[in-house]
């Protein structure tokens, strides 16, 4: 083994929130599953699970994430469900729970870092792993890379055990490689990448597998006649640098040959954390005062209690608001003291509230608290009641 090689994992889990919905409605097993909008069927001992179709959809909202069955019909995540209701009209619809997906990702998390403790963070389902420090020091390639697949397989039990959800596994010399062999061979996947392998394994993918190549550059490079990994890895860097800048011209050439030297990042502290959300209706200022107060209040609370899971309080204290035109419009207001006290921070979003026009209908209000710093261990056992 090179002194200098690397094992990176990527670890993502599979159809993470409509999985976690399974697991609580296991009678909808191999049905096509969507998760979107807002309200949590009714549940009756006697009279089972009631669970609407897309049919029964009426509204704005958008797919969060959807089962593969569901996915085989043609819907995916960010789709608008009125849409998806169009392409599959008898996929059944549950809205999202985050509190059970963010309890799910704490201990899938957790079953990993027992294993490989080297992890970064990218987001509820999904996370990096520098494997270098549990891979035992083999000689040749292939042992260690036999070694990896082994590691591989324990934490993909390991999720399970601990979740009963599956995740796929990608490893590779580098995280950018390492997230396209993740997606490879979903779901419950395990994809070895190495440097070798690249020219079979990798060019022959659309260009657009690269993270970081958008519809956009992609539209644009099939336009070059660049389709393909393969082709954007033998087009000429001058031409990219033409076309989309020298940063990203190089960047995209590089990726396509399967560079990537960023590191695992193990910490990464948070700028802000926030709570928002988005109406099935647009709401009025004055008929709807009453719900929209309630909103308010619970994305106080609800931020309030990330920052205490988290261990962070902050002096910045931000609203965000949009309106039924689309135009969106921030408030911010900077305590003299960092707090993670709902009712401080509620006071505080109120004010920046009374500096917002309410002349218009409202579409989405959200929470910010930032300037975050680490909590004084005198603030452990704070009041949360707003």
């Amino acid at each position: 083994m090179h002194a200098d090689a690397r094992f990176i994992a990527h670890v993502d889990m599979d159809a993470f929130y409509a999985s976690v919905e399974l697991l609580r409605y296991p009678e909808l097993r191999g049905r096509p599953l969507v998760i979107g909008g807002r309200r949590r069927p009714a549940r009756d001992a006697a009279a089972g699970t009631t669970i609407p179709t897309l049919r029964q959809y009426s509204g704005r909202g958008v797919i969060t994430t959807a089962t593969y069955e569901a996915r085989a019909l043609g819907v995916h995540s960010g789709m608008g469900l009125m849409k998806a209701a169009r392409l599959a009209p008898d996929a059944l619809l549950l809205p999202a729970d985050f509190d059970e997906y963010r309890r799910c990702s704490r201990l899938f998390k957790e079953a990993v870092r027992a294993l490989a403790p080297n992890i970064e963070d990218r987001g509820i389902d999904e996370i990096f792993v520098d494997l270098g420090d549990v891979v035992a020091p083999l000689a040749g390639d292939d042992p260690a890379w036999a070694r990896t697949r082994e590691i591989a397989g324990s934490i993909q039990r390991a999720v399970r055990e601990a979740t009963g959800l599956s995740c796929s596994i990608g490893v590779a010399p580098n995280k950018l490689l390492a997230k396209i062999a993740s997606d490879l061979q979903k779901p419950a996947g395990l994809t070895i990448l190495r440097e070798a392998d690249i020219p079979v394994r990798l060019w022959p993918l659309p260009a657009r597998r690269i993270t970081g190549i958008g519809p956009k550059a992609g539209a644009r490079l099939e336009a070059l006649g660049l389709h393909t990994i393969g082709q954007l890895a033998q087009a000429d860097p001058l031409l990219l640098i033409e076309h989309f800048g020298e940063r990203h011209g190089v960047w995209m050439h590089e990726a396509a040959q399967g560079r990537d030297d960023r590191p695992v990042l193990t910490f990464r502290e948070p700028k802000s954390i926030s709570r928002e959300t988005t109406f099935e209706t647009d709401l009025h200022a004055v008929r709807d005062r009453d719900q929209l107060s309630r909103i308010f209040t619970d994305l106080c609370l609800r931020v309030a209690g990330d920052l205490e899971r988290n261990g962070y309080v902050g002096r910045t204290i931000g609203l965000k608001l949009r309106y039924d035109n689309f135009k969106t419009v921030t408030r911010d207001q900077t305590l003299d003291q960092a707090t993670r006290d709902a009712r401080a921070i509620r006071r505080a979003a109120g004010e920046c509230l009374k500096r917002v026009p309410l002349d218009r209908r409202i579409r989405l209000l959200g929470v910010r608290v930032g300037a975050l710093s680490k909590a004084d261990a005198s603030l452990a056992s704070h009041s949360r009641t707003v």
